[in-house]
């Protein structure tokens, strides 16, 4: 093989990459697979698509080897291919804000003008955790807390923190976490919980980070 074929073989598989994430609605879906396995009916109902359209994304991620499948009975489940893939959809998230000003506006209009919801670090949270000075509200749904939650967080979907709120420590200090930076779970639980006199934080990013960075993962409902 000649040098310029290999090259241009090889570039053709970069882009096949780059264009099974070339749709907002792919990349959704590849946020939501980083918090863990979900069917297919699942993954519509988040994403707000129709089952045939879903379906239609996750071939065209599959097929770049992107996510990985199982069946069980007649559904089929799909997950990341890896936690490369996690890394890419991150690194694509940030080279993003940090080349195109419409990012980082909607960014600065949403989640910024809600940072004086004064967001903590994962340093931060595993500090206070470890002096046993936090309470850690996992705020995505329950599935996903099943899949993997930071150790010693509690699973209260946003759905359900109105019903949550008798049940909480009105003293101590409470990090909610979601899906990761851009996720709204969070910042939307936060301010329910401030407006309701609770002393709430939300951690800066969310679980995929949290696994990325090696810390660790609890698994199961409790």
């Amino acid at each position: 093989m000649e040098g310029r074929e290999a090259k241009d073989r090889l570039y053709e598989q970069f882009a096949r990459t780059a264009r099974a994430v070339a749709s907002p609605k792919r990349i959704e879906l590849l946020e939501l697979l980083a918090q863990g396995e979900h069917a297919v009916e699942a993954l519509a109902a988040a994403t707000g698509m129709r089952l045939t359209t879903t379906s239609a994304h996750l071939q065209v991620l599959r097929q770049a080897r992107l996510v990985e499948t199982r069946k069980q009975g007649t559904r089929v489940y799909y997950r990341l291919g890896g936690d490369e893939v996690a890394g890419f959809v991150a690194a694509l998230r940030d080279l993003a804000r940090a080349r195109l000003a419409e990012v980082d506006r909607v960014v600065r209009d949403y989640f910024t003008a809600r940072d004086a919801l004064e967001p903590i670090s994962r340093a931060e949270l595993v500090e206070r955790a470890s002096r046993g000075e936090v309470v850690i509200l996992d705020v995505r749904p329950a599935a996903e807390f099943a899949a993997g939650h930071v150790p010693g967080a509690l699973s209260v979907p946003l759905d359900q923190l109105d019903e949550a709120l008798a049940r909480l420590p009105r003293r101590a200090r409470i990090v909610a976490y979601c899906r990761g930076p851009y996720c709204v779970l969070a910042p939307q639980a936060v301010q329910r919980l401030r407006a309701k006199g609770f002393d709430a934080r939300r951690l800066t990013d969310g679980m995929p980070e949290w696994r990325l960075a090696g810390l660790p993962v609890a698994v199961g409902d409790e």
